[in-house]
This record gives C-alpha cells, sequence and structure tokens, in this order.
C-alpha cells in the first residue's frame, strides 16, 4: 500500500503543478479549486511552501460530523468520501483539523485521496508516493469505488 508524503517541501517553488494534476487527473477539472492537494505559503516567499493534504486521522473527525454518511472512516484512518451522498453542508472541511478538505464554490468537498498521480508533475521532487507501513487501505481504489473520484 502506498501513501503521499512530501518529505522536501524546502525545494518547492509554489508552482501548483500537483495541484493541478490532483484536478485533471483524478477529479476530471482543471481548477485549483478542484484538488486534493494545496500548497500555500509558509508565511512569505523567503520563507517557503507547504502541502496540505489528508492526514488519515483515525479517528477522523470530518467522517464522525457528516450527517449523510457521505465521509466514512477509512480501516487504518482517512476517509471514504461517497459524493452521492453528499448534501455540501461543509461540516466536514470545518471539522477537519489541519484544513485539509476544501469546498468550492459550489459546495462540493475535495480531499487528498493519496492515489500519487499529482508526484510525477512536481518539477523539483517534493511529493513522494512510497510504501505505507500497511496500516493504509488501498486509498485510491477504495475512494474510487466508492464514487470519490467521479465528477
Amino acid at each position: 500500500m502506498k501513501i503521499l508524503t512530501t518529505p522536501r517541501m524546502e525545494r518547492c517553488i509554489g508552482c501548483h503543478s500537483c495541484s493541478l494534476a490532483c484536478a485533471r487527473l483524478v477529479h476530471k477539472r482543471l481548477s485549483w479549486d478542484t484538488a486534493g492537494i494545496r500548497i500555500r505559503s509558509s508565511g512569505g516567499l523567503s520563507t517557503g511552501f507547504e502541502a496540505r493534504t489528508c492526514l488519515a486521522c483515525d479517528p477522523a473527525p470530518c467522517a464522525r460530523v457528516c450527517p449523510t454518511g457521505a465521509y466514512s472512516q477509512r480501516k487504518g484512518g482517512g476517509v471514504v468520501v461517497r459524493k452521492k451522498l453528499c448534501i455540501r453542508c461543509g461540516d466536514c472541511a470545518r471539522a477537519c483539523p489541519v484544513d485539509a478538505i476544501y469546498i468550492d464554490a459550489a459546495g462540493e468537498p475535495f480531499v487528498c485521496i493519496h492515489c500519487g498521480r499529482c508526484v510525477s508533475y512536481c518539477p523539483h521532487d517534493c511529493l513522494e508516493y512510497r510504501d505505507s507501513d500497511g496500516k493504509w487501505a488501498d486509498a485510491a481504489k477504495e475512494s474510487a469505488e466508492a464514487g470519490e473520484v467521479a465528477s
């Protein structure tokens, strides 16, 4: 099983190629508002950038507050999102302790599914898709089966 990590963010130039790759390849849209990975300044141009991704909380606060069950706890941490059940209330984003769930203008939530598609689009090798310690489920497959990546 694999997870997305950000071990070399000191190399990041803030180009957002990873975010655009996620939006286009995973969510079939071309907008920073529809990406599961977000790049933000760490406080200014001279201080670098940070990547915001789902940290796979266990138990996941976003799943706990979801009134419809659109977010459910994934075995080993993180969540599976069933967008067909989502009523776009935004409770999931408000409950996320690391601000890793993004709500677009229409109220649709987007979260990293740890599929690794963004890694090859980073021009400075900041991201890494590596084997996990075994506690994660096959996130990309599980999320796709749940309808998360369907637009």
